[in-house]
């Protein structure tokens, strides 16, 4: 039986990833940045649609079921709902062509939005937190019903629609590498995990060991405050212009030093925006050839990094005269 559901399950991702992906590969009208965004959305719009009827299902199931537990998991569900629209938010305004108020792109507001979502997920977290302390200094949770079967069905139910989720997300994010998405989908991750805690307090407090049921509510707020914590991190880290892996930069450099003409690299500067990269390198060429030619060697270096990095997002080129003479005394 249990080998028979995880068939289903993996073939319910397939079917859902697949689809989602198949439509992106089939657009060929837009360029490749639109078709991703395309698939962003549809599969953000999908995880948005089953959390809503997923949190409300088991705001329900905890309410009849008496579990303080499954009541906190819900809480952590429609978190995820927030997260999802995040994603969609971002990756519309994101992608919006730069013009006169913002020449370098719109790439930032998803950041913004996401640190607001960070302050908010954290209010929740702490609330839901004090609330099941406060339940265990006082013992209310000793004269509180026992948890009935719907909030364990519920737990077992979420615990399969967020690994859904979970691949069905993470699959597609790597295919159009979406880091939002990818966070979005160990969001989900996170929520089945909890789930999981949510379903052995219940368990607990069934078999007569109340205090478990609370005691997984006041987790879910720690996973809760911990999700706020690393949004609010990653946003930081995207707006504070980190450079891309050491990696990242020598495959840079050698694509740029294989160009005709590049003599020598005389720096290189990247910072990474999201999944996107920005480069800033200055090259040397012979001081002595004319501009238009150090122009072409440039140029050339522009599109060969641009054509074999696919995330590089803008590269500017930097031309410097490289004189033989000066060169051999510095060494």
């Amino acid at each position: 039986m249990k080998n028979k559901k995880s068939l289903a399950l993996k073939a319910a991702e397939d079917r859902i990833s697949t689809t989602i992906v198949d439509d992106m590969n089939d657009s060929e009208r837009g360029t490749g940045e639109k078709n991703s965004e395309k698939a962003v959305i549809k599969v953000s719009l999908f995880c948005l649609i089953s959390n809503i009827l997923l949190s409300f299902f088991k705001l329900i199931a905890g309410l009849i079921g008496k579990s303080y537990a499954m009541v906190a998991d819900s809480v952590h569900s429609f978190s995820d709902v927030f997260t999802t629209v995040i994603v969609i938010i971002g990756v519309k305004i994101s992608s919006k062509k730069a013009d006169k108020s913002h020449p370098y792109g719109h790439d930032r507001f998803e950041c913004v939005t996401a640190l607001i979502l960070s302050f908010a997920l954290f209010a929740v977290g702490v609330i839901i937190g004090y609330n099941a302390l406060m339940n265990l200094i006082s013992g209310q949770y000793n004269v509180s019903e026992e948890p009935k079967l719907i909030a364990l069905i519920a737990a077992v139910i979420s615990i399969l629609v967020q690994g859904v989720l979970f691949l069905v997300s993470y699959r597609v994010a790597k295919k159009v590498n979406s880091g939002s998405l990818k966070a979005d989908a160990w969001h989900h991750l996170s929520d089945s995990l909890s789930s999981i805690g949510s379903f052995i307090g219940i368990l607990g407090a069934i078999l007569g060991i109340e205090i478990l049921d609370v005691v997984a509510g006041f987790v879910i707020c720690l996973m809760i405050v911990k999700v706020s914590v690393d949004i609010f991190m990653d946003s930081i880290k995207k707006m504070t212009d980190t450079s891309a892996p050491i990696e990242t930069q020598l495959e840079i450099e050698n694509i740029a030093k294989q160009v005709d003409g590049v003599k020598k690299i005389d720096s290189l500067r990247t910072r990474l925006f999201g999944n996107m990269i920005y480069i800033d390198i200055e090259i040397a060429c012979d001081g002595k050839i004319l501009l238009d030619e150090s122009h072409e060697i440039a140029q050339r270096v522009h599109d060969e990094i641009e054509a074999n990095m696919k995330l590089v997002k803008h590269c500017l080129v930097h031309v410097n005269p490289y004189i033989k003479e000066v060169e051999e005394k510095k060494r």
